[in-house]
């Protein structure tokens, strides 16, 4: 079948062609291999887990400000990351000033560095929900929320990952410079900023520094991510295009925006048209607008909303009704 308009905008923001897209030639192979585990991953998330759940037992003792620290240190730049980096932002002229608040609070959510994160995005958009998917959701919840994370990729993800065309990112001084030094950046931003800044400044202890502005934060943040990849792939509505996978969940919408870690975009929306709004339909559960204006970074979005590209009304209705 031919392509719509909103299927090449989207596969030519990947810097692939349409022919070359999941929708029209590729074709998932049955899972056949065996599963490696990734044991240092496992382990690692073990003990955040494990930490995040004694910050729980520690908030009662936890004091205001370092409550509203750790809610301020957890707006990620996941959401950020893909405005900018998806959207092909570098013509605009806050672009540097951006990218390096990205690389900042990218490390600060330790949810890889800005390459990886834009590749392995670029590569779930364009092979979605199969074996090329990082976290194909047809392998069930547990696999797409925390699994894919735990085991060794999928030899078509390998193999589909080195095709991909990041030419932008690799030129990009800021997206390199981080990705050299993601180790340290992450260390220092991730765990050191906010567990010291609550005990330097007022006084609170360094265990609850650790374990609520450090570990609970974390890890609270990282399953609102975490959410889009599997709840939002599997439960809720498709108002665009009932044969896609992705859902519109507003539980996910909500736990998402809660946690200052707004997508900003519906995954369902940007997955049918290419769009810098979050969605065409009505939804009551989006704090975007307000968490954008609280967010630290938000003259970076009001600055892609003056540039961003945004597929018309008579696109979206032809291709709901067809």
């Amino acid at each position: 079948s031919t392509p719509t308009p909103a299927l090449q905008r989207l596969h030519s923001l990947t810097g692939s062609t349409v022919d070359d897209a999941i929708y029209f030639t590729y074709k998932e192979k049955p899972w056949k291999l065996p599963t490696v585990l990734r044991w240092r991953n496992i382990i690692v998330f073990i003990l955040l887990h494990l930490g995040a759940l004694y910050g729980l037992i520690l908030i009662s003792s936890t004091s205001p400000s370092t409550l509203a620290w750790s809610e301020y240190s957890g707006n990620p730049g996941a959401c950020l990351v893909v405005r900018l980096h998806m959207g092909k932002m570098e013509a605009d002229p806050l672009y540097l000033r951006c990218d390096i608040l990205h690389a900042f609070s990218l490390s600060m959510c330790m949810q890889k560095n800005i390459y990886e994160w834009v590749r392995d995005h670029c590569l779930h958009h364009k092979y979605v929900c199969t074996d090329a998917d990082p976290h194909n959701a047809s392998r069930g919840f547990f696999f797409s929320h925390i699994g894919w994370l735990l085991v060794q990729e999928h030899p078509d993800c390998a193999e589909k990952k080195q095709k991909l065309s990041l030419s932008d990112l690799t030129t990009d001084k800021v997206v390199m410079f981080q990705k050299r030094h993601y180790v340290v950046s992450m260390l220092v931003l991730w765990f050191l900023v906010p567990t010291l800044v609550p005990w330097y400044f007022w006084g609170e202890s360094l265990v609850v520094g650790c374990f609520v502005p450090g570990l609970l934060r974390h890890v609270a943040v990282l399953n609102a991510t975490w959410l889009v990849n599997s709840v939002a792939q599997m439960w809720g509505n498709r108002p665009y295009d009932k044969n896609i996978n992705p859902r519109e969940n507003k539980f996910v919408s909500f736990s998402l925006n809660i946690q200052m870690c707004v997508i900003i975009f519906l995954f369902i929306y940007f997955s049918r048209f290419l769009n810098g709004k979050t969605s065409v339909l009505s939804i009551k559960l989006s704090f975007t607008c307000f968490n954008q204006c609280l967010s630290p970074y938000c003259f970076s979005v009001m600055s892609y909303h003056h540039h961003h590209q945004i597929s018309s009304l008579s696109l979206f209705k032809n291709d709901l009704l067809h």
